[in-house]
């Protein structure tokens, strides 16, 4: 398969056992086709590079700047939100598209488009989530209103009526104290809900949630997280403490590089050893 012309343009530039970027005059305006193979080069030179350091930076800035059309995909989700939020809506994916750039290692064998458009979507709904109440609302109770509205949706298409509190609470697996608190906490939401009536159709009634609705693929992770943690029990403590600093305290390779007194270096190979330990256990139990 023969190269495109950009990405043919950067392999000749870059040297072998050296760290020499390509250079992309306009980041922004490479095509998304182009933009994948490039995304190859320069994170298997970030990889390498030194954080901090002025090709570190280079490397970062050209790949946010390339796969800025992943964040305005998925913003085109949500232009039913109103022109006049969708700059926000770009700013917030942006963030998204950071966090997945960061954390994106190729040793993960998949394409980066994958990986980072459940960060870039995750931020946006955050964004939503926290900002779309007109007064504060715990942040349990605003999940327990979306649990509602499904639970809601679901026992009203299969009952043909209103559930009442006490079957609400059987399917959510909740307390009827906390359904109603649920309920009530709704009443602080301002935006349209996902269960109102927009239309008539030949089938019934019609509701938002049927245009935008979508399945939540992080449900899918549960599975993975209860296989996961068995293995990460069966490391050592500083291993633990590497993986409990890079992916829940967010630190980077040179943060915990400096907190256990070893170079970036060798904590990114330490963290290619125990992911690929990780991942051989995950593949060995499925």
């Amino acid at each position: 398969m023969m190269m495109t012309t950009a990405a043919a343009a950067a392999a000749t530039t870059v040297n072998p056992g050296t760290i020499r970027l390509p250079e992309v005059e306009d980041p922004s305006k490479v095509a998304p086709k182009d933009a994948r193979e490039l995304s190859r080069l320069f994170f298997d030179q970030l990889a390498v590079l030194e954080e901090g350091t002025p090709e570190h930076q280079y490397a970062r800035n050209t790949l946010i700047e390339m796969n800025m059309s992943l964040v305005r995909f998925a913003a085109a989700r949500f232009r039913s939100r109103g022109p006049g939020e969708m700059e926000d809506i770009v700013q917030v994916g942006t963030i998204g598209l950071i966090k997945a750039i960061d954390r994106f290692e190729l040793t993960r064998e998949v394409e980066f488009t994958s990986f980072a458009i459940p960060y870039v979507v995750g931020e946006i709904k955050r964004f939503f989530r926290d900002t779309s109440w007109a007064v504060h609302v715990p942040r349990r109770l605003q999940e327990a209103r979306v649990q509602l509205a499904r639970a809601t949706e679901e026992l009203s298409s299969r009952l043909g009526r209103t559930p009442t509190v006490k079957e609400l609470s059987q399917l959510m697996s909740l307390s009827e104290e906390e359904v109603i608190e649920a309920r009530l906490a709704s009443n602080g939401y301002n935006s349209a809900s996902l269960d109102a009536a927009i239309g008539g159709s030949e089938d019934g009634e019609t509701v938002l949630a049927d245009f935008i609705g979508t399945q939540d693929g992080a449900l899918e992770l549960v599975e993975d997280f209860h296989a996961l943690a068995p293995l990460i029990a069966q490391l050592e403590e500083r291993d633990r403490q590497i993986i409990h600093m890079r992916f829940v305290e967010e630190r980077t390779q040179a943060e915990i590089g400096e907190r256990l007194g070893v170079s970036q270096m060798h904590v990114s190979r330490l963290l290619s050893r125990l992911l690929a330990r990780l991942r051989e256990g995950m593949l060995s139990t499925s």
